[in-house]
Parts: structure tokens; C-alpha cells; sequence
């Protein structure tokens, strides 16, 4: 991949960031960035519904100065800043929560109930992070609103709609993300886990995740009566002998040591314990690395969920609808080298982690694949003292989607800002040594008619 992201007449990929994030100035933007969090998190949207949340952040960067534009690929949002000639970076976040029930025990836990696309009522909860992306995101927007003379270029945010069901990228560059706005040279974003303890952060160079696809399969069976299964066939029997195969694809036919995971996710079939369905619905997740055993995994899916069905004596061939995929995100190894240095300046050596790749999957991946070099960062979110206890016992903390995910918002929340901040200031770099100013009016303002009204001292959380 073409490193376009490179200054001119820079020869090497490796550069010393001009300023590191003071403290100071992290900690000004805190306290309103913690309130904005709490806000998100008690008021999730489901993906591509995400229609508070896109307005709560889109008049909170209006009120910096930012030109925003809404409803970019639905309920996206785009902020501009122009500082002067130069490069320009995009920093994104997604905005959707997930149709699932918080048991975090929170004081600010959600609550909130909301009708899916096939008008089921359902919980949904910030049980992935995205709430302390925005948090993070809002404040570094700030930051940089109001140190100005550390960087020069155009500063681009997005607030990107449905990443749960990997749409919301692509709908952005759809409606005109990279032709409307100016064109990024380089994309970065980050994402909190409970794998790394809050403070630190782990860079990952080339491949960074997975490839996903998700899959539907219809199982059609010949309904009647629970006591008389002879004269039914039964497509619970089919499905759950087709759960059990579909495990052989990555145990005996995937070369050992390449990567393939299929995970049956939901079942749903039947409505009384006495009465054998017509049909059952199986709904997969399956990850890969590599293009061919990707394209050599969904094969087989599609041909043992037939022949079991056939061996059942089905009345018809099953339905399989590939209806998600997103592509795998590669980090730009030149820059993941860049940006590395620029992160153990701003962080301290010791909490800037090399990890491995990871096996969960996101659209992040659909801006590297539109030409824009990108970076993408492992966030600590575990409280240090339960990761610590939890490795020590071989136990792990709640991931990502529990129910139980909280992160250790003080430390990892602190630790994006700075994290981004300096990765921006790197990448959009002005000549001279120069120094963060000292903190100014109207952070994370609280907005009376569009105007700021008062000081972080006055307005913060």
C-alpha cells in the first residue's frame, strides 16, 4: 500500500512529534468529556437510529467552530476545521449502541428500550465502547479548536452511523464522504477493550482484525404435532446437527494455523414444546484473515447446511443469505512506525504496547480500502488491579459486548484524548517548536442558542 500520508521531503517514515499532549490541558476537557460520556451512555441508539447522538455531538463541535454537516449516509456527521495549508487527518467515531440489556450495575447504566428494524422491542446499550470514543473524540476536538498554533492543515471528524452492522462506512462513502469533504490522507480511529489495562495502549502494524461475513440460514422443515415425529421432519434435529458439522469447517478443513471462526450466534425456531416447526433460523458470525479461506469456509458452509438438510429428507433446500461482510483493516506499517514514537512521547514508553492482531472485525476497514492510508489503535479499558487478579486466577474480565463491559472510564478516557491529540498534532505538523497554549474558554461548551456559556471551570461536569 501507497504510505501517501509521508510529509514532503520527509525520507524516512519515523518522525519526533513537534509537542506532547500536556497533561494540563487533558485534564481542562475532562470533566466535561466525562459528562458527555455518561449522557451517551445512558441515552444509546441503535444503529442507523443514532439520531440524538448524532445532534448531541454535531451542536457540541458546532459550538467549537467546526463546520458540521449532518445526515452523511443517514445519521452521519462530518466536522471540518481549517487551519492554514497543509494535510488533512480524519479522526472518526462510531455512534451506535447494541440491542442488548446493560447489567453493568452502573448509576448511569442504560435503560433505554427501542424497536429494531423488524419492530421488535429490544434493550440497547453502549456495551461496546463507542459512548468513550465520542467522549474522547468532542474533547481532542476541542483541544485542537483552541491550540491552533501547534498544527496547521484541515482537521476532519466524523461521527460514523452503524458500525454494529458494518453499513455505516459505506453508506458515508456512498454519500459523498471522500469527494464532498476534503479528501483525507490519513484515516485514524481507536477502540477500548478489556485485554489491555486502562493507561496503556497497543499498536498492531499490517492486519489489525478480521474479515466478517454474516450469515443467515433458513432450515425448512414439515411441521405437526411433538408426539408424532414420524410424520414430521423435524428441523430443530437439522439445525442442531448442522451447528455441530459447521464446527468441523475450522477443526478439519481449514490448513491448521490459519485462522477461521464460525459462530452460530442465535437459533430461533418453534413456538410450544408440543408443536415440531416448519422452519428454524440459525444466524452465523464467521472470521477469516486470509481472501481464500475466506472465500473456502462460506463454501462449505453453504455445502454441509445443504447436504443436511438433504440427509434429513427436507422438503426443500435451505435458504443461506450472506447479508453483512466487511473487509479486515490494515494498519499502514509505516505509519503504525510513525505514530508508535509519537504515542511513547505523548503516553511514556512503557504504555505503548506491540500487540497481535485481533479476531473481531469493523468497517473501519472500508476508508483504508478507498485509497486513505489508516491507523488503527488498541485502547486499555480494564481496570489494571481486576486485569492483573483475572490473568493471575486464568479467568477473563467481560468483553467487549457483555453485558457486564465496563471500562475504567478515568484512565482510558484521559488516555484516547492524549492519545489523539497527539497523533493529530504529529500528522498535521507546523513549523517550529511551539508549546500547547494554556487552557482557554468555552471547552466542551454547554450551548445556549448556539454561543458558548462559560468556562470548563463553570460549565464541566
Amino acid at each position: 500500500m501507497k504510505s501517501s500520508w509521508l510529509l514532503p521531503g520527509c525520507a524516512c517514515a519515523l518522525a519526533i512529534p513537534l509537542s506532547v499532549v500536556a497533561s494540563p490541558e487533558v485534564d481542562a476537557v475532562y470533566p466535561s468529556a466525562q459528562a458527555l460520556y455518561r449522557d451517551l451512555h445512558e441515552h444509546p441508539e441503535l444503529s442507523g437510529h443514532e439520531v440524538r447522538t448524532a445532534l448531541r455531538l454535531a451542536v457540541q463541535l458546532r459550538a467549537l467552530g467546526y463546520e458540521v454537516t449532518e445526515h452523511v449516509g443517514g445519521t452521519g456527521i462530518v466536522a471540518i476545521l481549517r487551519n492554514g495549508p497543509g494535510r488533512t487527518v480524519m479522526l472518526r467515531t462510531e455512534l451506535d449502541a447494541l440491542p442488548m440489556e446493560e447489567k453493568t450495575g452502573l448509576a448511569y447504566a442504560s435503560k433505554a428500550h427501542a424497536k429494531d428494524n423488524a419492530g421488535n422491542d429490544v434493550s440497547v446499550g453502549h456495551m461496546c465502547g463507542h459512548d468513550l470514543h465520542m467522549g474522547a473524540l468532542v474533547a481532542t476536538a476541542d483541544i485542537m479548536v483552541h491550540s491552533r498554533n501547534t498544527w496547521h492543515g484541515t482537521l476532519m471528524h466524523i461521527g460514523q452511523p452503524a458500525e454494529e452492522t458494518g453499513s455505516g462506512a459505506t453508506a458515508m462513502v456512498k454519500d459523498g464522504l471522500l469527494t464532498r469533504f476534503p479528501r483525507p490522507d490519513t484515516v485514524l480511529a481507536l477502540h477500548v477493550e478489556n485485554e489491555l489495562p486502562a493507561g496503556k495502549v497497543g499498536v498492531v502494524p499490517g492486519t489489525f482484525n478480521t474479515n466478517a461475513d454474516s450469515v443467515r440460514i433458513t432450515i425448512f422443515g414439515r411441521g405437526g404435532h411433538g408426539s408424532a415425529p414420524h410424520t414430521t421432519v423435524d428441523p430443530i434435529v437439522i439445525a442442531a446437527r448442522t451447528i455441530l458439522a459447521l464446527q468441523t469447517i475450522a477443526s478439519r478443513e481449514v490448513k491448521p494455523g490459519a485462522l477461521a471462526v464460525i459462530t452460530v450466534g442465535y437459533i430461533r425456531a418453534g413456538t410450544k414444546n408440543n408443536i415440531i416447526p416448519d422452519q428454524a433460523e440459525l444466524g452465523l458470525t464467521v472470521r477469516t484473515r486470509q481472501a481464500d479461506v475466506r472465500k473456502q469456509v462460506l463454501a462449505a458452509i453453504t455445502r454441509i447446511t445443504t447436504a443436511e438438510a438433504a440427509a434429513a429428507a427436507a422438503p426443500r433446500a435451505p435458504a443461506i443469505d450472506r447479508y453483512e461482510g466487511v473487509d479486515s483493516v490494515y494498519n499502514d506499517p509505516a505509519l503504525a512506525q510513525r505514530l508508535r514514537a509519537v504515542l511513547e512521547n505523548a503516553l511514556g514508553r512503557d504504555n505503548v504496547l506491540t500487540r497481535e492482531p485481533i479476531t473481531a472485525s469493523e468497517d473501519f476497514s472500508v476508508f483504508v480500502e478507498a485509497g486513505v492510508p489508516g491507523f488503527y489503535l488498541r485502547l486499555g479499558g480494564a481496570d489494571p488491579q481486576e486485569l492483573a487478579v483475572a490473568q493471575a486466577s486464568g479467568t477473563q474480565l467481560p468483553s467487549n459486548h457483555s453485558p457486564l463491559f465496563a471500562p475504567d472510564v478515568d484512565p482510558a478516557l484521559h488516555t484516547a484524548i492524549a492519545a489523539e491529540v497527539a497523533m493529530l498534532r504529529d500528522l498535521l505538523q507546523a513549523e517550529g517548536n511551539v508549546s500547547p497554549p494554556a487552557t482557554q474558554q468555552c471547552h466542551l461548551p454547554e450551548v445556549v442558542g448556539g454561543v458558548c456559556a462559560g468556562t470548563v471551570s463553570e460549565v464541566g461536569a
